[in-house]
């Protein structure tokens, strides 16, 4: 993949991106522009921002997914967060999980969290808080799953 900025003509500044898509011979070149636009920050300088080709909004970051053939936003790939692919009842486990990961401990719901050495001892007590409340939630969503269990 290549690019090239194209910044001479104001109001114009884009990206012509060059790339290949497939390989063999199904390989196709392809050939995008893409449209930049700026903000000035209360602080100075400029803030670049991409046009989404198809929806026409400006984004941070395009995408271009497996299967895809283009780059463009989130919303036009319909893409979701992977938080918000989770089910409601397994969010409880992955914050735990991440939480367990994040001090370095072995995930897994039953896991106790430990104090990572140079960690403050007030960081951990908050760490430790959020660890008990998640174990709450994670012990109610698998009380009512096996509750579900028990009906079938």
């Amino acid at each position: 993949m290549s690019y090239d900025a194209v910044m001479d003509d104001p109001e114009q500044e884009r990206l012509q991106l060059s790339y290949t898509r497939g390989s063999g011979k199904d390989a196709e070149s392809v050939g995008q522009t893409v449209y930049l636009c700026h903000t000035q920050p209360n602080y100075g300088g400029k803030r670049w921002w991409m046009i989404c080709p198809y929806r026409g909004n400006r984004v941070r970051k395009l995408y271009l997914p497996p299967g895809g053939d283009r780059f463009a936003s989130r919303k036009a790939w319909r893409l979701a967060y992977q938080f918000q692919r989770y089910a409601h009842r397994d969010r409880p486990f992955e914050r735990l999980f991440r939480l367990q990961k994040k001090l370095d401990c072995e995930q897994g719901w039953g896991s106790v969290i430990q104090r990572p050495k140079g960690m403050w001892h007030r960081t951990f007590e908050r760490h430790w808080e959020e660890f008990l409340e998640l174990d709450d939630h994670c012990a109610v969503q698998m009380m009512a799953m096996v509750g579900l269990l028990n009906r079938k």
